[in-house]
C-alpha cells in the first residue's frame, strides 16, 4: 500500500481518492474547495492545506485538474509537486500520474520535467463518468513507459477495471480525445433519435429499447436513455470541460 499525495476532488477526484482509501492507501489531498477535502476526510483519507503539504513524503502523486493550465501550475509551479520533492530531496523514484485530460502536448513536457528530477510519469486519463469514479470502473488510457505502468498498477487497479498503457508519454491524452469524438458524438445522434421519434408520434421509449439490442446499441444507449428521454439534467461532466476535450 502506497502514501498517495491527491492534487483535485471535484466530480471525479472525490470518489477516486475514496476509492484508494478504501483499496487500503494512504491518502493525503488537496483542493481549493474545503467541502471537497472534508469528504475525502469523511472517507478515510486525510486533508491538506496546500499542493505541498499533500505531496511531501509521498511515493505516489496523482492529479485529477480540469485542464492544462491547472496541471502545470500545480506540478510545475512555485510549491508545486516537482518543486516539493525535489527540494525535499524525495523526487527520485517517486511516481507521478496524471488523471486529468489535458493536452499531450503538455503531457510530454511534464514527463520531460518529471525525468529532469527523478519521478516517474505517467498520463492517463480516464473514461466513465461520476458513475465509473464512485464504482471505481474506470476506463483508464495510459501513455508511458512500461516499467512506470507496471508500478502504477496498484493505484490504477484500485479507481478502474480497463487498463491500457497505449504508448509512451501522451499517447493516454491522443486515445482520451477519441474516446470524447465517439462518446460526444453518439450523444448527440441519440438526442436527435428521440427528437425525430417524439415528433413523429412514436413511443421514443420503447424505439430506443428496440435500438439498444441490435447494431445501435452502445454503452452510452444502455445506461443514459432512461434518465435522456425523462429530461433530467443532473450534471455527470462540466460540458465546457467536454468541449475543452473536443478542441
Amino acid at each position: 500500500m502506497a502514501r498517495i499525495g491527491f492534487i483535485g476532488l471535484g466530480i471525479m477526484g472525490s470518489p477516486m481518492a475514496a476509492n484508494l482509501v478504501k483499496a487500503g492507501h494512504q491518502v493525503r489531498g488537496y483542493d481549493h474547495h474545503e467541502e471537497n477535502m472534508a469528504k475525502l476526510e469523511a472517507a478515510g483519507g486525510t486533508a491538506a492545506g496546500s499542493v505541498a503539504e499533500a505531496v511531501r513524503g509521498a511515493e505516489v502523486v496523482a492529479t485529477m485538474l480540469p485542464d492544462s493550465p491547472q496541471v502545470s501550475e500545480a506540478v510545475l509551479g512555485p510549491g508545486g509537486v516537482f518543486d516539493t520533492l525535489s527540494g525535499d530531496g524525495m523526487a527520485r523514484g517517486v511516481l507521478y500520474i496524471d488523471f486529468s485530460t489535458i493536452s499531450p502536448v503538455v503531457s510530454r513536457e511534464l514527463a520531460r520535467a518529471g525525468a529532469d528530477v527523478g519521478v516517474h510519469v505517467l498520463d492517463a486519463p480516464v473514461s466513465g463518468g461520476e458513475t465509473g469514479a464512485i464504482e471505481g470502473k474506470l476506463s483508464i488510457m495510459v501513455g508511458g513507459d512500461t516499467a512506470a505502468f507496471d508500478a502504477a498498477q496498484p493505484v490504477l487497479q484500485a479507481v478502474g477495471t480497463t487498463l491500457a498503457l497505449v504508448g509512451l508519454h501522451g499517447a493516454g491524452q491522443v486515445v482520451k480525445a477519441a474516446n470524447q469524438l465517439v462518446v460526444g458524438g453518439i450523444y448527440g445522434l441519440i438526442c436527435e433519435a428521440i427528437v425525430l421519434m417524439e415528433a413523429s408520434g412514436v413511443d421514443a421509449k420503447a424505439g430506443l429499447d428496440v435500438l439498444a439490442g441490435g447494431l445501435a446499441g452502445s454503452r452510452i444507449l444502455e445506461l443514459k436513455r432512461a434518465s435522456m428521454l425523462a429530461r433530467q439534467f443532473k450534471p455527470g461532466f462540466r460540458l465546457d470541460l467536454h468541449h475543452k476535450d473536443m478542441g
